[in-house]
């Protein structure tokens, strides 16, 4: 992410300079008929705020083009991380030690989601990951949910603390219930004779 604004910075400069430079009135050179004209009747100096010239108004409408399309590339979302925010299970969900998380989907920026509960609040995308792990960050504040099959959990990466954990949806703690009942075979555990 760093080097897509990195290069549509280090592209777009020389651009916005030209356009200065262009937009940039060459001043009239003064000659003896100019000087020799008598000078006219001025008329009282008003005190409005003089105009920005048209460059500097050029100039400021491009860099907020630019910081408006960066914005909108940051939060758009790949085909990817679309699907994973299918999988985000949402509404209030309970943790262990009493406490809630509650994850509502964000209706003004698709695939995004707020999450918060006692004592924090957070907009959050989702990221891919190796694991097939539901992962949702707050790039700005440092957090992280984790969505497993049968647990979720908040965390707090500034700080390097949980804010929330053992979460369960109603799907995981069925999820939950289910390895209890059967639980699945360990890596450590023998194979079964065939």
């Amino acid at each position: 992410m760093k080097t897509l604004f990195a290069t549509l910075l280090i592209a777009l400069v020389p651009g916005l300079a030209l356009a200065q430079a262009q937009s940039t009135p060459a001043k009239p050179k003064a000659t003896k008929s100019a000087a020799a004209k008598p000078a006219a009747k001025k008329a009282p100096a008003k005190t409005a705020k003089a105009e920005p010239t048209s460059s500097r108004v050029q100039l400021k409408s491009a860099a907020n083009q630019v910081s408006t399309g960066l914005i909108a590339a940051r939060e758009a979302l790949t085909p990817v991380e679309l699907e994973i925010a299918q999988r985000v299970h949402v509404g209030r969900i309970a943790c262990e030690l009493g406490t809630t998380v509650s994850i509502a989907a964000d209706p003004e920026a698709p695939g995004h989601f707020h999450v918060d509960g006692k004592g924090f609040k957070y907009h959050m995308s989702p990221v891919a990951t190796t694991t097939g792990a539901v992962r949702l960050e707050d790039h700005k504040a440092g957090a992280v949910w984790l969505q497993i099959a049968n647990k979720s959990m908040l965390m707090d990466q500034k700080r390097g603390q949980r804010l929330a954990d053992e979460c369960m949806s109603p799907e995981q703690l069925l999820v939950a219930e289910a390895i209890k009942k059967a639980p699945p075979t360990s890596l450590l555990d023998p194979a079964p004779a065939k």
